[in-house]
This record gives structure tokens, C-alpha cells and sequence, in this order.
């Protein structure tokens, strides 16, 4: 793969690339935002290695933030799922590893299954400005959602019907609170991709594109996934 200076000042225009890291979600970062390790970490340092410059990473609590820190100025690349709500501003590569957002319930409720969920009188708990969270707005006809810094919490604070988040920690949740189950299913596939602004060169994303496809291909996202103990997540497939 040829890295022109182009591409890389493009990428990179203060000689030093800054990816903005997700701690929020415990599949692609963990750590602490000094010491931050994970998949979206290994990936992060790798393109820079390809640009042949240093790396700084700027670590955020939440996808929003993340978000906001790409279309602020603050930040050169990102790792957050694909949504139509943030594709105005961001450019996507192809997703390189697959979750899963799942729904939680108390034990007695009633509803069994993801498709239950969506009915009149339904209050979700989700993370503020999450994939899933945009997802859910957009999808949802009959049940609403309640917003908070963390989904599972509104969930237990507010007393709602249902918790929705991404399965690893969802999983977690259920097995530190046996009031509490899962619902069969998943609700959505989650896609976490590389991003970038939707105002760098056509060359540079398509960088980024094929970077993705090679860092798939190769095993590279798969080593890094188990490094960090989440082998349950899925590489996504090629396109």
C-alpha cells in the first residue's frame, strides 16, 4: 500500500495523528485515558506507523464525545459504529469488528424477546448519543427511550421496563444482578468502523478503507481482539 505525503499531511496536518479513543465501550478500549490498550489502540497506532508519524490519543468516556472531538478540530481519525446520524460529518470505512446491542429486563417482566420491546408504555434506558441510542430513535414507533450517561443505571434508578447497551457488558450487568435478565436476541448489529471527516481528500479515506480490509485480512484485528480479551466479538467480514 503506497502512503503519499499527500495522504499524510491530509491525515495528519499537525505531523502528529490524533485518534480519538471510546473507554465507554469496553469491547474496542480499555484502560485508562493514560494508559489506554484495546483494538481501536492497536489500530490507531498501526495507521501511524503506515503515515510514518507519532501517535496521540485522545480518550473520551462516550461515542458522543468522540464524536464531537472529530467534528471540533480535535481530532483526525475516530473508531465509532456506522450511523446515518454522524455520516454527514464523518467518512467511514467498512466495519472492522461486529457487536451486538441486546435489551435487559427485570426478572417478572413480560416481554421474552427483542421484538417485544417496541410497544406503548415501554421506557428504554440507553447511553446518551450511543449507537444504539441513535439507532433505537430512529427505529422505534411505539416505546420511548430515557437517556443518561449510562443506560443500565436510568434503567435501575428510574425503574424501566428495559436497559439496552452492547452484549459484553450487558452480560456482565446480568451476572451482577441476578433481578435482572436478558432478553433472547439482539436487537442490532453494531459496526464499528474507522472514520475520519467527510472534508479529507477521496485518497485518504480510501487509505483508510484499504487499511481496514488489510488489517482484517491479515489476522491483525483478530490478534488485537484477543490481546485484549474480547474474543467473543466478531471480525467483520470482508467486502
Amino acid at each position: 500500500m503506497i502512503v503519499t505525503s499527500a495522504i499524510t499531511k491530509d491525515l495528519a496536518p499537525s505531523d502528529v495523528l490524533r485518534a480519538s479513543i471510546n473507554l465507554g465501550n469496553p469491547v474496542l478500549a480499555q484502560g485508562t485515558p493514560t494508559a489506554p490498550t484495546g483494538v481501536t489502540v492497536d489500530i490507531a497506532r498501526e495507521v501511524g506507523v503506515r503515515l510514518d508519524v507519532p501517535v496521540e490519543l485522545v480518550c473520551f468516556d462516550a461515542a458522543r464525545k468522540s464524536y464531537e472531538a472529530m467534528t471540533a478540530g480535535q481530532a483526525d481519525m475516530c473508531f465509532m459504529a456506522i450511523e446515518p446520524a454522524r455520516e454527514a460529518e464523518v467518512a467511514f470505512t467498512a466495519p472492522y469488528v461486529v457487536i451486538e446491542g441486546v435489551f435487559a429486563v427485570p426478572h417478572d417482566s413480560a416481554l421474552t424477546t427483542a421484538a417485544d420491546v417496541d410497544r406503548a408504555g415501554v421506557r428504554i434506558g440507553v447511553k446518551r448519543g450511543s449507537a444504539y441510542d441513535l439507532f433505537l430513535s430512529r427505529t422505534l414507533q411505539h416505546a420511548s427511550i430515557v437517556r443518561g450517561e449510562e443506560g443500565v443505571d436510568e434503567f435501575r434508578t428510574q425503574g424501566l421496563e428495559v436497559a439496552a447497551g452492547i452484549r459484553q457488558p450487558m452480560n456482565e450487568f446480568v451476572a451482577t444482578h441476578p433481578e435482572v435478565r436478558l432478553l433472547e436476541g439482539r436487537f442490532m448489529q453494531i459496526q464499528q468502523a474507522v472514520g475520519t471527516t467527510t472534508t479529507r481528500r477521496p485518497e485518504t479515506v480510501q487509505f483508510l478503507r484499504d487499511l481496514v480490509e488489510e488489517l482484517k485480512a491479515s489476522g491483525f484485528v483478530a490478534d488485537a481482539l484477543r490481546r485484549a480479551n474480547q474474543s467473543e466479538a466478531i471480525v467483520a467480514p470482508p467486502v
